[in-house]
């Protein structure tokens, strides 16, 4: 009996989801649906698959969707986070799993007792970050618990980057995912970590002057800026007991301090729309924030109020996006300053036809056993084969995949929903990862607590 995957949403991160359940159809005895706003933009290789039907699908049309759901065994949905409720809800209603790549909302947990009286998974943040990052997380922690260890510390890091054979610019960064979410990043509220028993907090304005570094062997030197809330991850692995508690975003050191530029110029605000918007200049734009003067340049205000000097390399990063040009217009009705920072961003950081991207994850254990204390480093680097087969897309898809077959085929069977931080979720899907090239590396190292390289405003 052939068994139906519905994918709403068919984005940059569903090329190897979608690749895996085809190559998988026949064996499996599958049928794929795959649901999308504008299906044109699938490729004619999907289309024209015997396993594999493309519907024009609106989410927000009621009859559409739930009639594409209930004909379905399980749904995957590839939306944008705020969007998944409408399909959840309808899963409760026809019987249906649900797996999705996006953070538990406080809207879906509500859904919790109701999917478990109906034995229904729903397993969210099942794809990169979250994701791969709670599954190699647990399988360490689980197994230091095993042998009576304590965990004290736990950092965990992972960034969406370029490879180095396309690192072509001086920020050492081009856009691998949703360019929105970078321009914003770090903004609705302070930072929150644990550092060796003490709760600290990041404002927003300081949090890419306080970075950690750290060396991925054979790629070089990292920095970590730290992501706005570590302290939920103290209950979802079981962390009660430790020191150091802290997760962020990577880059390329020298990132964070250069988009600092940005963010105490104003640039990055979303709170507000700039009426003038629409055909302003990219010089424009960036005078927008200074001050008047009736003789100084908008090159020699900028460097006044960032206290750059001419022969700093900051510099030479902001001359490289093209911000004091004068022709360059914004095309964006009433968009705020994040929108318009982010479509002079896209000017040069997009991806060309040959670049390829990569995805680094960095993880740091620290325990305790029999009175003294360890430490475990483990990384993963995972590089992309071209534009559309990125290495976002294989870690973020592959995972969702992987565990929408072992629903189907009841390898994984806790009803509820859920993150994938079980050993019966995630010891088989990284075992399978591994045959994809995403295999994590581990060393044991001296136990040195919290990183002593850490910046603090310098």
């Amino acid at each position: 009996m052939t068994r139906k995957i519905l994918v709403v949403g068919a984005g940059k991160s569903t090329s190897y989801l979608i690749d895996y359940f085809l190559e998988k159809a026949a064996e499996e005895k599958l049928h794929l649906m795959i649901g999308d706003i504008n299906p044109d933009a699938i490729s004619s290789y999907i289309k024209n698959h015997s396993r594999c039907t493309v519907i024009q699908l609106d989410i927000f049309n009621d009859e559409d969707r739930k009639s594409a759901i209930k004909e379905s065994d399980i749904v995957v949905s590839m939306l944008p986070a705020r969007m998944h409720m409408k399909v959840a809800q309808d899963c409760i209603s026809f019987g249906k799993h649900l797996v999705t790549a996006s953070y538990v909302s406080e809207e879906i947990k509500t859904l919790d007792a109701q999917a478990k009286q109906k034995g229904l998974v729903f397993m969210n943040e099942i794809g990169l970050d979250p994701g791969i990052d709670h599954m190699s997380a647990m399988q360490v922690i689980d197994r230091i618990r095993e042998k009576g260890g304590k965990m004290i510390l736990f950092e965990s890091f992972t960034g969406g980057l370029v490879a180095p054979e396309s690192d072509t610019n001086l920020w050492n960064y081009k856009f691998t995912w949703n360019p929105r979410n970078v321009v914003l990043a770090g903004q609705g509220g302070a930072a929150k970590f644990l550092q060796e028993g003490t709760y600290k907090y990041i404002p927003y304005h300081k949090l890419f002057r306080r970075t950690e570094f750290f060396e991925i062997e054979g790629y070089g030197r990292f920095e970590g800026y730290a992501n706005r809330d570590s302290l939920n991850y103290k209950e979802a692995y079981g962390l009660h007991d430790v020191l150091t508690l802290y997760r962020g975003t990577m880059r390329r050191v020298g990132f964070s301090k250069a988009w600092n530029m940005f963010v105490q110029l104003g640039a990055t605000d979303d709170s507000y729309t700039m009426e003038n918007s629409e055909g302003m200049t990219y010089r424009e734009f960036i005078n927008s924030f200074l001050s008047y003067s009736p003789t100084d340049s908008v090159e020699l205000k900028l460097r006044h109020y960032l206290k750059i000097e001419q022969d700093d390399i900051m510099w030479e990063k902001l001359l490289e996006l093209n911000v004091f040009d004068s022709e360059k217009t914004i095309p964006l009705k009433k968009a705020t300053p994040a929108q318009m920072l982010q479509y002079i961003l896209e000017d040069s950081w997009s991806l060309n036809e040959d670049d390829k991207d990569m995805i680094v994850m960095y993880h740091k254990f620290g325990y305790e056993l029999d009175g003294k204390q360890f430490q475990i480093d483990a990384n993963t680097v995972v590089k992309g084969e071209s534009r559309t087969h990125t290495a976002m897309a294989k870690t973020v898809g592959l995972p969702v995949a992987i565990a929408t077959l072992a629903i189907l085929n009841n390898k994984i069977t806790t009803p509820g929903v859920q993150i994938p931080i079980k050993k019966e979720v995630y010891d088989p899907i990284l075992e399978e990862l591994k045959e994809y090239g995403v295999v994590f590396k581990e060393y044991d190292v001296p136990y040195l607590g919290y990183n002593p390289e850490s910046v603090y405003d310098k």
